[in-house]
């Protein structure tokens, strides 16, 4: 393997780690219909609707806590 190959794959693991830290430590984020604030404008625009995907919380849980909850969930089944 090359230095330069090396060099990628430690930096794609070092970020990969980051990212998993990252969402164990801060699990939601923004909605991304509503942009984290709750409530979308109706089609006339006069008004706002509560967002029907985050329940009008205007947060979501990222994708790297799922993932970890699954393998977390996954482990403790096969521990049993």
């Amino acid at each position: 393997m090359t230095s330069a190959a090396a060099l990628a794959s430690l930096a794609i693991l070092g970020y990969a780690a980051f990212y998993l830290v990252a969402c164990a430590i801060f699990p939601f984020g923004n909605c991304r219909r509503c942009h984290g604030t709750g409530r979308r404008p109706s089609p006339t625009r006069r008004s706002f609707r509560l967002c029907r995907r985050c329940d009008a919380t205007g947060r979501r849980v990222r994708l790297g806590r799922r993932v970890y909850d699954y393998l977390r969930t996954e482990h403790e089944r096969g521990s049993r």
